[in-house]
């Protein structure tokens, strides 16, 4: 096909005409299709249903070393959770705390207890005139969210297919107290899908930060979901890389079973240095009693060990593995050789990172909206919802069924043409259609 940017005026012109039609088309059937968020489709919620029966009222409900699920107690998480979420992460069960259900909660616990206490005996963050964090962009939307609630300054940090900006990381930590945590998505990264290489890993367990309170929040959230058997992502591991590099306290390593088991019903863990532990217990102690740890003990006796886990892993596999190439092959149908975008392959996560020309994201997922498909809003990626070139778009394929997907896809690059046809055209001194 020929670029968008070498047709005449009066081709695209007539191009555009022909789209506007089609889209036309699209309004007409009334679509009512959601593709804004990451979530598990219903047949991936189905693989779960089996934890259900794993517990019943004539069960015993004690744990190995004689633990009472029903009771309180157990501060750190039962002693076999912390070993499955352990061989899950990576590390040692020592460096385990279980949390409830949802690993966004840990890092807002760990970003309030730095606010209101410190860290490890630093000045709350609180009563500091400024506090900043670096963000690997584009990136999480809810990473942001937390640190913009709490009044934290973000500075964007550009991201590559080897993770973020490393020398960019090292002057600005190097330099700047002020500058206290990172966020990061190593491992298939939301929503561009990339991993972390050795070196960057490397990079960061040798950070010099200026600030003692300096911590990176390394949220693993995609540390076993791959897509394919054969062709996978690693990651060397953040913590025994920081105490090779003399940097034990350096790192939060968080992980969740939310797109594992039942996202609304997971159990949640954060892992790092023995140090860090204490000072996290000190207000977890206070906070809780402890957590649940009759779900705990319902996941452990469902999955049994992390072989357990990663062979239902190949089950939401064999379901979002045909998602992603959908989407892969819709785009490259329509849109390769016009010049007009550009999309992440990854081999594992939730998220296909999407790039259009510039000062055109908004407009195209409002046009999609128009036509009955709801994507994450343009500039969500960026702190403070705001992308500077207006290009990046999340495209998240997990929840709809594949029919529904290949609808809602090729209405997506649709709506891409039409956008782009009108900023070249728009920036020829052209009028183009509002609508």
């Amino acid at each position: 096909m020929k670029a968008y940017k070498d047709c005449t005026t009066e081709e695209l012109s007539e191009i555009l005409h022909a789209l506007l039609a089609q889209y036309k088309e699209y309004q007409a059937k009334d679509l009512r299709l959601n593709m804004a968020r990451g979530k598990p489709c219903v047949e991936q919620l189905d693989l779960s249903m089996g934890m259900m029966d794993v517990l019943s009222s004539d069960c015993d409900l004690q744990c190995e070393d004689g633990t009472d699920c029903r009771n309180y107690g157990v501060l750190d998480g039962i002693k076999e959770a912390k070993e499955l979420m352990a061989d899950m992460m990576e590390v040692n069960p020592d460096n385990i705390l279980i949390y409830g259900n949802s690993s966004l909660n840990v890092m807002y616990d760990t970003i309030s207890r730095s606010m209101t206490h410190g860290v490890m005996g630093s000045t709350p963050w609180s009563q500091l005139d400024c506090v900043k964090f670096l963000c690997p962009v584009p990136g999480y939307d809810r990473h942001f969210a937390i640190t913009e609630y709490f009044g934290i300054e973000m500075i964007n940090v550009p991201m590559s297919a080897d993770g973020p900006d490393m020398d960019m990381i090292e002057r600005l930590v190097a330099e700047d107290a002020s500058i206290k945590g990172i966020w990061c998505v190593p491992k298939y990264s939301n929503p561009q899908g990339y991993s972390y290489s050795d070196l960057t890993v490397r990079r960061f367990a040798r950070l010099s930060p200026a600030a003692k309170d300096f911590r990176i929040y390394w949220d693993n959230a995609y540390t076993i979901h791959h897509l394919y058997d054969d062709d996978q992502d690693h990651l060397i591991e953040i913590l025994a890389e920081c105490k090779r590099a003399g940097n034990s306290d350096l790192v939060y390593k968080f992980a969740s079973t939310s797109k594992i088991s039942f996202p609304g019903s997971c159990i949640a863990a954060i892992a790092t240095s023995q140090n860090n532990l204490e000072d996290i217990r000190r207000q977890l102690q206070i906070q809780t009693i402890g957590h649940d740890k009759v779900n705990q003990l319902r996941h452990v006796r469902y999955f049994k060990d992390i072989h357990g886990m990663i062979e239902h892993m190949r089950h939401h596999a064999d379901i979002l593995r045909p998602k992603f190439e959908l989407i892969d092959s819709i785009l490259s149908e329509e849109l390769d050789g016009l010049e007009i975008g550009s999309w992440t392959k990854p081999r594992g996560g939730y998220f296909i990172s999407f790039d259009s020309l510039p000062d055109c994201a908004k407009a195209i997922v409002a046009r999609c909206k128009k036509a009955g498909v709801e994507m994450t809003g343009a500039g969500a990626t960026y702190p403070y919802g705001i992308d500077p070139k207006d290009s990046n778009i999340r495209i998240a394929p997990s929840y709809p069924p594949l029919r529904d997907l290949e609808i809602a896809a090729r209405l997506f690059a649709l709506c891409v043409k039409i956008e782009a046809a009108k900023s070249i055209l728009s920036a020829r001194g052209e009028s183009v259609p509002a609508k």
